[in-house]
């Protein structure tokens, strides 16, 4: 893996180093444990073509290794809404044991640094299932409000809306 690495200071009473996070590229080698990961952690399942456009978005995919272990992953694009620029969060994941550990937030830090970077980018945005309050909790922490909620967006989960959050960046 290679990339951004958060080192976590030594944990009070121990000289053993705490978990090592760093953020990797998505490759042809290892998308597979991309799909094995989406599969665990997101009640829909992603087609073909959406492995196929993650390898060529370059940076705006990642995925997160804890202790050199994947346990996470981040995949977005560039959508152009009413003539804005908008940082769109596909699928931003973590194996349920590894929340609350700085994963979730690595993986963020990632792309928002992108997107400010970038300088012609608005916002990110994302949707998330409405029963999904540990994932809507996250994303408004980090910032992002819900703007909208998509009716029927799901196609076989329950409950099938959405809400679309979003953080500005302007």
């Amino acid at each position: 893996s290679s990339g951004i690495n958060a080192e976590w200071p030594l944990r009070p009473g121990t000289m053993s180093p705490a978990p090592r996070i760093e953020l990797g590229d998505i490759t042809v080698h290892n998308i597979k444990q991309l799909k094995v990961l989406n599969q665990v952690v997101f009640p829909v399942s992603y087609n073909d073509k959406f492995y196929k456009d993650v390898l060529e978005v370059g940076d705006l995919a990642k995925l997160a290794y804890f202790n050199d272990i994947v346990v996470g992953a981040v995949c977005c694009r560039v959508d152009v809404q009413e003539c804005k620029r908008k940082l769109y969060i596909m699928t931003l994941g973590c194996l349920g044991p590894y929340r609350r550990c700085g994963v979730g937030k690595a993986l963020l830090d990632h792309v928002l640094k992108i997107a400010e970077d970038d300088g012609q980018i608005d916002a990110l945005f994302l949707h998330v299932q409405i029963s999904n309050n540990e994932a809507i909790q996250f994303y408004e922490n980090c910032g992002f409000k819900i703007i909208d909620t998509k009716k029927d967006y799901y196609k076989r989960i329950e409950p099938a809306d959405a809400f679309v959050l979003e953080r500005s960046l302007k």
